[in-house]
């Protein structure tokens, strides 16, 4: 062997312990008898009303915690931190920036994250990761980060339960927005978010999930089939616009807003959403947009069918 031979040996095995360790330390899902045992018992469905805490960015917003709280009703309290586009990892790390902090946060709902989550005073913790999801994952290590603030719930209160929200990506992405709803629930939030805990030692008290992009997609299909409900045409109305009437493809209006606090009530309460009151307001107290009688109905028969059909809800039909 040349002088020369050994140090590029040494380089590339160097090199592929390297590539073995990264690939070996990637998070995966565990095999299917695991996650079908994690979720074959459904949550009995809580006594009394919830005190829930919400990590996330402005798909959480302050308008949907406070319109969960009404629907609620007496008694349901609730904090948050978010920021703008805000990952879980840029949530944990301190020394990393989070966007719009001041400016989201400027609410007595605020309570700083790590304290809130750890002090075991929350009846359910909701967490919201970043999108474009697809990046969260790349570089932001959404399922490590996902775990790490679901052991720190874990481990501070035997009761609390950990939800991760299923939101949605820009009404304009390329392969379409009802496609990437459809295609992303298995493949990218359960396989490369979701998960990974299980197989880092979840499985006991499973991560659950708020599957809000999925009601989304059923309850617009429904309405674009009927050719619009009351109030609601189609997927548009379910978005904010600014104040020229520009559409805002990414952040909800009051009618979405809507829509995701009754999936969340669904999923926390383990209750069927009809009934509940349609006209709320917004969490500077201001009357919301409500959708018609026929549209609200419907969007609570919506909520109701699509988190009873998923078991990974923790909601029994």
């Amino acid at each position: 062997m040349s002088p020369r031979t050994l140090p590029i040996l040494i380089l590339a095995a160097l090199a592929l312990a390297g590539l073995a360790w990264w690939y070996w330390s990637k998070p995966r899902p565990p095999g299917a008898e695991v996650i079908a045992g994690a979720y074959a018992t459904p949550l009995p469905p809580p006594e009394g009303p919830l005190s829930v805490y919400h990590l996330g960015h402005s798909l959480v917003g302050r308008d949907m915690p406070a319109m969960l709280a009404q629907l609620g009703g007496a008694g349901h309290s609730y904090a948050l931190q978010l920021g703008w586009g805000t990952s879980l990892k840029e949530h944990w790390e301190p020394e990393l920036p989070i966007n719009g902090f001041e400016t989201e946060n400027d609410t007595p709902q605020f309570r700083p994250a790590r304290a809130a989550i750890g002090s075991g005073d929350y009846d359910a913790v909701v967490l919201t990761e970043m999108v474009e999801l697809r990046d969260a994952i790349k570089y932001h290590d959404s399922a490590r980060y996902l775990s790490k603030w679901a052991d720190l719930a874990r481990q501070a209160a035997p009761g609390t339960r950990v939800y991760l929200y299923e939101s949605w990506h820009r009404l304009d992405v390329p392969e379409g927005w009802l496609s990437r709803l459809d295609g992303d629930l298995e493949s990218v939030w359960e396989a490369k978010v979701l998960l990974p805990d299980l197989a880092a030692g979840g499985a006991a008290r499973p991560i659950h999930v708020i599957p809000a992009g999925q009601v989304m997609a059923a309850f617009v299909r429904a309405v674009e089939a009927a050719g619009g409900v009351d109030n609601i045409t189609g997927r548009e109305d379910l978005f904010a616009r600014d104040e020229t009437g520009a559409l805002d493809p990414i952040h909800m209006g009051d009618l979405g807003a809507y829509l995701v606090a009754l999936t969340h009530y669904a999923v926390l309460y383990g209750r069927s959403p009809l009934g509940l009151p349609r006209q709320l307001t917004r969490a500077d107290g201001t009357a919301a947009t409500a959708p018609g009688p026929n549209a609200a109905r419907l969007m609570q028969q919506t909520v109701w069918q699509v988190v009873t059909a998923y078991p990974k809800t923790g909601v029994s039909p």
